[in-house]
């Protein structure tokens, strides 16, 4: 997951309008109030919402969890055709930030209190900041010493996960080409959590499977003679002024040659940034592990024609970043009105050729980026730049522009365990194959399967239909308490399991061109209500109803009343949900005690 960073406090609060079905939310760029807002909700006053949650949160203490010394910041509004609001919180005590304290107050249409969503399901009351007992510079070394790196300074925080508070010390320590974020206690000095700050699309319990196995991935390329995706140009404009955007074609390695929009600098010169997309760009790292998007170097050309559809040219992987970066964005836009990653109208960005040697992908949250490495050269020969690869890793941002899943535990080689963990790990499949289903590529033919074009010798990483088919993570199909100490990967079948049944329902079909055949608990028979609508109650319940703590069973909660927003609690979309919560062996029956 992303680091359990603290989201800056000095927030813009986000206004947003969801319509039923797919078009999803909207939002618009910040106004000079600091308020962001669309035209079309310019009568909505969005300080008046936060303000009425602010003080339904305060006045229903008892259910928010919100207590003395408590102050809300709010990180986004959304607002409800039918005229609900939901304002989301993260929380400081006593001037503290506080780690798993955020919360979603929500309104009726006349700004009523109606419910609330909370990652602390206790009173945040730690111990005073006097009581603490180490420096900041010992938990500095403490955290140095955990994460084995540079530690930057420690800064004080309450932390409000696991079921109780405590006075702690957050602490960023840069290790080699990435950095992760440590918690320590300031009064026993234990170290709470040590978690690595990007997402790396392969765990490092798979890569040391794959090892063992001697398995290797050498994905065919060259596929340069499919037909175009998109808008082919060769270059040429008639714009009187510079920069202006222009018509290029990608020859990529994985999905054929493709259309990009590229901005033209001058008469005859071209970079590899999208001024039609908030100024989307891909960059070369060139074999560093720098974290910073300004130090890579630009794409720039004079034939507006990138790559060769060969690793030969260092511009093919570019220009597979670029067009999958680029369809991402175009999904969450025409699927949910989102505009970007964090829906605040900027880029998404990339770099290619990162480090040496790296067989892997990531979102990195320092840069706010895409990192793709090459690949080893003998595990994976190479660069993750796959289109589901992309469309899951930039999903990693939406979540943490939202719910900020974070995983329950960290094990000392970086695998990441507990079910909101799992759960993000799920949404980034979900989401990633729906880009896939967006694109329509023939070179890259929509699926539920994850990773089909890395060539691995299962011919997938994970597939939503049938999650423990995938023997190399071990992927789960269903819930049970064990769960929580099984690695995120793996553990994201139970509810990518539920969205299939969902979406497509249970038993052998055949769709497109794959073969699917979808086993349930106790055999129960689920009917699909169709893609479409699972992915539109599935991001409803993402923007709306979860937060950093959700797990399967507060997520089926979340789920079932995204559906009964949409359309309604006697409908048989919403009776659906249940069923396919059901099917995975999710249900209010077998809830955990500890829930509230």
């Amino acid at each position: 997951m992303r680091r359990p960073h603290i989201r800056s406090l000095a927030i813009a609060v986000t206004v947003a309008t969801a319509a039923t079905g797919l078009a999803g939310t909207a939002f618009a760029g910040p106004s000079t109030t600091g308020v962001e807002r669309t035209a079309a909700s310019s009568a909505t006053n969005a300080t008046a919402v936060v303000e009425a949650a602010r003080s339904a949160a305060f006045a229903h203490a008892s259910a928010t969890g919100v207590s003395k010394g408590d102050a809300l910041h709010a990180q986004d509004v959304m607002v409800d055709p039918e005229g609900a609001r939901h304002v989301r919180f993260v929380r400081t005590h006593g001037n503290l930030p506080v780690l798993g304290g955020d919360l979603i107050v929500h309104l009726d249409h006349k700004l009523a209190y109606t419910g609330v969503t909370r990652a602390a399901d206790h009173a945040v009351k730690p111990a005073a900041t006097s009581q603490a007992k180490l420096t900041a510079a010992q938990a500095a070394a403490k955290a140095a010493k955990a994460a084995k790196g540079d530690a930057s300074s420690a800064q004080l925080v309450v932390d409000a996960r696991g079921g109780a508070s405590a006075l702690a010390y957050q602490v960023t320590v840069a290790t080699q080409g990435s950095s992760h974020t440590v918690v320590v206690d300031a009064v026993s000095g234990k170290v709470r959590s040590n978690t690595p700050d990007s997402d790396e699309f392969l765990s490092p319990k798979l890569l040391d499977t794959l090892r063992k196995r001697g398995e290797t991935a050498d994905p065919a390329t060259g596929v340069g003679s499919s037909a175009p995706s998109g808008l082919l140009g060769s270059g040429s404009s008639a714009a009187a002024a510079y920069p202006s955007a222009a018509k290029g074609t990608g020859k990529t390695l994985f999905v054929g040659n493709v259309g990009l929009t590229t901005t033209q600098t001058s008469r005859g010169h071209y970079q590899l940034k999208d001024p039609s997309r908030y100024g989307t760009e891909t960059r070369d790292a060139k074999g560093t592990m720098t974290e910073k998007f300004s130090s890579g170097s630009k794409f720039t050309n004079t034939s507006n024609v990138w790559g060769n559809n060969k690793t030969t040219s260092r511009v093919s992987a570019a220009a597979d970043a670029q067009y999958g970066i680029t369809k991402t964005l175009d999904f969450y836009k025409s699927t949910f009105k989102r505009k970007g990653i964090a829906n605040n109208s900027k880029p998404a960005r990339a770099m290619v050729h990162w480090g040496n040697k790296v067989a892997n992908a990531f979102w990195d949250p320092t840069c706010n980026c895409m990192l793709y490495g090459d690949g080893d050269g003998e595990m994976f020969k190479k660069p993750l730049v796959v289109l589901d690869v992309t469309g899951h890793e930039l999903t990693h941002g939406v979540v943490e522009a939202t719910a900020n899943l974070q995983p329950t535990f960290v094990d000392e080689y970086g695998n990441q365990y507990g079910e909101p963990g799992s759960l993000n790990e799920s949404l980034a499949d979900i989401f990633g194959s729906n880009v896939e289903f967006y694109a329509k590529n023939a070179k890259d033919t929509p699926d539920y399967l994850v990773g089909e074009k890395l060539g691995l010798a299962q011919k997938f990483l994970r597939r939503l239909d049938h999650p423990s088919l995938d023997k190399l993570e071990g992927t789960i199909d269903y819930w049970s308490s064990d769960v929580y100490y099984t690695e995120v990967h793996a553990g994201s079948g139970v509810s990518s399991h539920a969205y299939y049944l969902l979406a497509e329902g249970s038993g052998k079909k055949k769709i497109g061109t794959v073969t699917y055949n979808s086993p349930t608990y106790h055999n129960i028979a689920v009917k699909g209500i169709g893609r479409t609508k699972a992915t539109a109650i599935y991001y409803r319940a993402l923007t709306r109803y979860m937060v950093s703590t959700t797990d399967f069973h507060q997520a089926r909660v979340a789920t079932l009343k995204a559906a009964k927003d949409l359309y309604g609690a006697n409908s048989t979309e919403y009776k659906t949900v249940d069923k396919s919560w059901s099917a995975v062996n999710v249900t209010a029956a077998n809830t955990p005690r500890a829930h509230r």
